[in-house]
């Protein structure tokens, strides 16, 4: 039988939750973006483009410390919601994550996208003030 795994004994280093990205059918993107903008009363900030693929919406949910919220342009197959962790040590993070059972499913420019246990993506990335 597999010994219980304790998360505080595998956290050396920094992390925390930073941001959900909730994705929107590209169908009706807009219609997801005023929904959402309005459901959490935050104003909606797009990326530069004719057709951006994240709008974020302005400041934290929740107050200081809360995560940010961005939806995504997808397919309808792709929808989902996902969460993205910043921490200090990636690496680190990577192998905290893959002993709770995650996986990696890519390593894209700075971050690394996981796999969680109930089959959600989650993202892993150093913060931007981080060398």
């Amino acid at each position: 039988m597999k010994e219980a795994i304790h998360p505080e004994e595998l956290l050396v280093h920094r992390s925390r939750l930073t941001s959900i990205l909730i994705d929107c059918d590209e169908r009706n993107f807009d219609e997801s973006v005023a929904f959402w903008s309005a459901a959490l009363d935050k104003q909606s900030v797009p990326e530069s483009g004719a057709q951006p693929r994240y709008v974020s919406l302005r400041g934290r949910v929740g107050g200081e410390g809360g995560p940010y919220v961005s939806l995504q342009r997808t397919s309808a197959e792709e929808r989902g919601v996902h969460v993205d962790i910043e921490s200090d040590d990636v690496e680190a993070e990577v192998q905290r994550l893959e002993a709770l059972g995650a996986k990696v499913r890519a390593r894209i420019s700075k971050h690394v996208v996981m796999l969680a246990q109930a089959r959600r993506d989650l993202s892993l990335f150093r913060p931007a003030h981080v060398g």
